[in-house]
Parts: structure tokens; sequence; C-alpha cells
């Protein structure tokens, strides 16, 4: 039986073990913490089949320099932090072109537009199925000149195929009272899902993956490790050489792969949410505050808003400055909803600087492949993204061009 050591227990990793598993590969998962315990788990529980846009719009080095500035933005960045930044920050600006936001979203859209099919494959007969539906998804604008900025982008994406209608905010209040009059547009999107509690879920693929005879540990990876075997890596002091190895460790990731010399672009996008647990009241759909940046959506027994972009490194604890912005703005937009308590929390995105996941072989060497990079839609391209890995490790050929996620981009710079 071929074996397969998986480093981290998030969306990709659990997708990549199940499909793996199910072809008969002997699997093992290792994560520092468990399933589900970094971005996997705080998500906004959207399966955004239309998020095709990057951060890195033409807008982004316009606005930037402001929006740090101003404490009602959704952009923060811990000061301290930024002399380590400023390399990733010089490639990262550079694709803030219209030419680079078409060409990542034609890249991308063969790996979201299914979400929901590949997540229910996914969860099929497991105790995760019943997290997994098809919502509609909302994109909330306050103000006319707000849509007008970003209607070239909803133009990109009907040419894309993605289904949306766009409608009035008063018009929008009649689907949800919850929001009757806080938007002047709403665009919302069709064919999109939600996962109704991202870590439950998550956790549950997780103990049918164990159920069926894999194996989850928990340990401290430190560094992959060359071996006469090829490419294996240091867990708990201890060296283990697996027959394959997949790296799909998130915003930990950069630093691994460094240590067999592949340097990446890349950066930690931190990103934080607010829960109002036991809410009086649920809001319709997931819907996406343009002004804020963030995405407020009913999950299980809670609501949760989820969004900011703050650059500030994996090390650095919580800046209760994005949690009180998240606060007053979602008592702004929910006055009515009751609450028995806010809890929050912070987790770290992994963000190359051209924001496109990297999937596939690492450069010359045959026995290791990368899945990590989603920044902000790694729940929503993390079921493919396992079973895409899945067929490569199996010899097969996959039915999307792989081109723009290979790792061997990275070593031509």
């Amino acid at each position: 039986m071929k074996e397969v050591h998986i480093l981290g227990a998030g969306m990709v990793g659990i997708s990549t073990a199940i499909w793996l598993q199910r072809a008969g590969f002997k699997v093992t998962i290792i994560d520092q913490i468990g399933p589900a315990g970094g971005a996997s788990y705080g998500n906004a529980g959207v399966l955004a089949a239309g998020s095709v846009i990057p951060i890195t719009t033409p807008a982004l080095p316009k606005n930037a320099f402001g929006m740090l500035l101003n404490k009602a933005s959704p952009l923060f960045i811990r000061w301290p932090y930024l002399p380590k930044m400023i390399p990733f920050l010089a490639s990262y600006l550079k694709h803030c072109t219209t030419q680079h936001v078409e060409y990542y979203a034609r890249s991308m859209i063969p790996l979201l537009r299914d979400t929901v099919a590949q997540h229910l494959a996914l969860a099929h007969g497991t105790g995760a199925e019943s997290f997994v539906a098809e919502h509609p998804y909302g994109f909330g604008y306050d103000r006319r000149e707000a849509y007008e900025n970003d209607q070239k982008w909803w133009d990109l994406r009907a040419q894309l195929g993605i289904q949306f209608d766009v409608i009035t905010g008063s018009d929008y209040g009649a689907i949800d009272p919850l929001f009757a009059n806080q938007f002047h547009t709403v665009v919302l999107c069709h064919q999109h899902g939600r996962i109704s509690d991202p870590g439950k879920y998550i956790r549950t693929l997780a103990h049918d993956f164990v159920e069926q005879g894999g194996r989850l540990r928990i340990g401290q990876i430190t560094e992959l490790v060359h071996t006469t075997d090829g490419l294996g890596y240091r867990v708990d002091d201890q060296i283990i050489s697996p027959e394959h190895l997949v790296v799909s460790t998130g915003a930990w990731s950069r630093d691994l792969v460094k240590t067999v010399g592949l340097t990446i672009p890349f950066e930690t996008e931190r990103g934080y949410h607010i829960e109002l647990v036991h809410p009086s009241q649920d809001p319709v759909n997931s819907m996406m505050i343009a002004s804020g940046k963030f995405v407020i959506t009913p999950l299980t027994d809670r609501i949760r808003a989820a969004g900011i972009v703050e650059f500030g490194g994996l090390e650095l604890g919580e800046n209760p400055e994005p949690i009180e912005l998240l606060k007053t703005q979602v008592k702004a937009l929910l006055p009515g909803v009751t609450f028995e308590r806010i809890d929050s929390w912070l987790g770290h995105r992994p963000a190359p600087a051209d924001s496109l996941p990297l999937i596939g072989q690492i450069p010359a060497i045959k026995n290791c492949w990368l899945g990590f990079g989603h920044q902000h839609v790694g729940l929503t391209g993390g079921a493919k993204t396992g079973r895409i890995l899945s067929e490569l490790i199996q010899g097969r050929t996959v039915d999307i061009d792989m081109a723009p996620f290979n790792p061997a981009r990275f070593t031509k710079q």
C-alpha cells in the first residue's frame, strides 16, 4: 500500500487525505494543533464560487496609505513589523494591475466555480454532509458610487459565468428584513454555498478519516529534510521519510519550504472575526459588507463577522483595534439583534505576493507536493485542491490548467 504523509490538518490537508484514502493509500496527517486549528476554523463559512477578484486591484496602491491612517479602515499594519515586509510589499504591489486581476480571475475560476459540488462530494457518506448547503451570497454597497467603482469586476465575473442579480437595497430588505435599509445596492450571487460550522465540519471529516483507518498525529513540525529516499520532515525531533509528502500548513508553509531552498514572496494576512453568540435573529444569507471588507454570516447558534487584513506576521497576539472596529460596525448594521456575548478570534491567511495558491510538485523533488496559499478562499477552494493533489500524486491528468499554481514559478524569480 502506498504511503502519504500530509503536513497540516486544515481544509486542504483533510481533503487531500480523504481523497487519497479513498484511492487506497495509507495516509497520515500531522498537525501542531489538530484539525481546523487555524484559518480553516475562523473563516466566514462561505463557499464563494465568485470570489475571483484579488485584493491587489489597481485601487490598492492609491488607497493603502490613507487606509492605514484611517482607524475605521479594514486595513491594518503592526508598524514594527514593516521592515520585514518590504521585499514582499515590492512584489505584492507589482501585481496591482488590471492585467493581473484578469489573469488571477481566469486562473481561479476553474478552482472555485464548482465549490458546492466539490464539498458535497468530499463529505458524501460522512457525518459532515449536513454542514454543506447551497445558499446565495450577497455583496452589500451602502453607496451607489461604491458599487459603480466595482462594476468592472462584476462585469468580469459575468464573463466568467458567475450568475448574480443586482437589486436595490430596499428590494433586498424584502428578502432579509435584518438588512431592511442598510444598503443602496446589493449584488446577490447564485450557485454559492455555506458551511454551517467550518470548525465542526473539518473536525467531522477528520473523525471519519480516522474511523476509516487514517492516522492523525499531533506534533511540532520544524523543518523539511533531504533523506536518501527523497524529502522527509522533522517532527518532535524525529525525522520521518514517507513515500509521498504533502505540505499544506497554510501560513506556516513558507518557512518550511524555505528549508529546502524554495523562497516564496509570501506573508500572513492576519484576519479577525467576532461572533454574536445565541443571537435573537439571524440574517437569511451571508453578506459581504463592501465598505468594511468583512462578511456577516449565520452559523450554527451564532452570527460571525469575519474579515479585516492586518500585516504583522505570525508571532504577535491580537490587536484590539480590528476587533473593536468589527464590534462597532456590526452593532451599527444589526441594531435590533440581541445576543448572549461576543467572542473574538485571530487567524492567519497564507498570502503569496501574486495571490495565487501553490498546488503541485515541489521543483526538482519528486516525492513532495504543495497545497497552500489560497489567501481568502481556502475553504472555498480547499476541497477541490485536495482532490487535485490526490489525482496528481496518483499520476492522473487533471481537468484544469495547473500552470498558474505551479510552485516552479518562484524558482524563476
